[in-house]
């Protein structure tokens, strides 16, 4: 695989999974403020799960970062995913606390509420 190809491949799989894992950040919020839940909301937390030890075992680095860079990536406004560095930038700034916050939410509901 030529590295342009290479690139383009990682870029592409790293864009669907931040998309996934935004809409799973926002899926655990609305279930943790609304008491909503079902499979939906169990996804949405195995999977940020998941990505939190992948992440967390790469040393706090995204991996697929790595490999976009090993293929070519270099700085600039799509450098490693096809979404606009704007809205990249602040990703754990933001979703970590909210993240944190859901998942603390879902705790205090079940606790305090008794889902069944």
């Amino acid at each position: 695989m030529t590295d342009a190809r290479g690139l383009m491949l990682v870029r592409a799989v790293h864009t669907a999974i931040y998309l996934v894992m935004s809409i799973s950040a926002l899926v655990l919020v609305y279930g943790a403020f609304t008491g909503a839940h079902g499979p939906w909301l169990w996804w949405a937390a195995g999977l940020i799960g998941v990505e939190s030890v992948i992440f967390a075992a790469g040393g706090f680095k995204c991996p697929l970062t790595a490999l976009a860079v090993k293929y070519g990536a270099g700085e600039g406004p799509l450098f490693d995913t096809f979404l606009p560095e704007k809205l990249t930038r602040h990703t754990f700034r933001f979703f970590g606390p909210l993240v944190l916050m859901g998942f603390l939410m879902l705790a205090g509901r079940g606790l305090w509420f008794g889902w069944n």
